[in-house]
């Protein structure tokens, strides 16, 4: 199973993340499939590769909580709300 996950970057107290696809068998620094965005939680930043992501929940890839949050605030739901109702007609 394909989780959409934060991997930790950056030194101490300056934590930044990547928004990584990572099998669940694997740890938080393992080897990713694919890198699919950034987030910076000090300079509220963020990068999404969105067609990527999409590519990914259409493929059965699960959010952690976190990143669920993220992708709600950049409405990414949305679109994939979207793209499953062309699929489906």
């Amino acid at each position: 199973m394909v989780k959409l996950r934060l991997k930790r970057c950056g030194r101490k107290q300056r934590a930044v993340y990547r928004i990584v696809a990572i099998d669940v068998r694997c740890r938080r620094e393992g080897r990713n499939l694919q890198k699919v965005g950034f987030y910076d939680p000090i300079k509220s930043q963020t990068y999404l590769n969105v067609p990527l992501i999409l590519e990914f929940l259409e493929k059965g890839a699960q959010p952690t909580e976190t990143v669920y949050d993220i992708l709600k605030r950049a409405e990414i739901f949305k679109e994939f709300r979207l793209n499953q109702t062309k699929f489906n007609q």
